[in-house]
């Protein structure tokens, strides 16, 4: 879609760790403490490539891997700002109607059909409103 649509579509995400994933709030903590140094969505697709492998230590490994600042890495994921982030995400995300992962929004209005064809459809239908 990014690739169609280059001026007038933008991906944001935003971490809404499900409370039955042990590692969800760690892994969502430690990708927001790459975003600090511009590494959010390399850091983000190592942890879905490691699904099933994430523990402390693997973020730590991620990170390594990423060439971060090791240092800054290990005093971002200790910042409470990022807890704050995610609880204030959990919160707008209810409000939202968001009850998975992942959920997609066109302009606020939640996409039913995650297709590409649905993604198309609903990008042109924002699109027509804005003419």
């Amino acid at each position: 879609m990014l690739e169609q649509y280059p001026d007038q579509v933008k991906i944001v995400k935003k971490p809404f760790p499900l409370r039955m994933h042990k590692m969800a709030r760690p892994a969502a903590i430690a990708a927001l403490a790459a975003a600090e140094q511009g590494k959010f969505w390399e850091y983000n697709d190592k942890l879905f490539v490691n699904l099933r492998a994430l523990s402390d230590q693997k973020f730590i490994e991620i990170a390594q891997e990423l060439g971060l600042d090791m240092d800054a890495f290990q005093k971002s994921l200790k910042d409470p700002k990022h807890q704050a982030v995610i609880s204030k995400n959990a919160l707008d995300g209810a409000m939202a109607g968001v009850t998975g992962t992942p959920s997609i929004f066109v302009n606020g209005r939640k996409i039913k059909n995650r297709s590409l064809n649905g993604f198309k459809e609903a990008i042109e239908a924002e699109l027509k409103k804005e003419s």
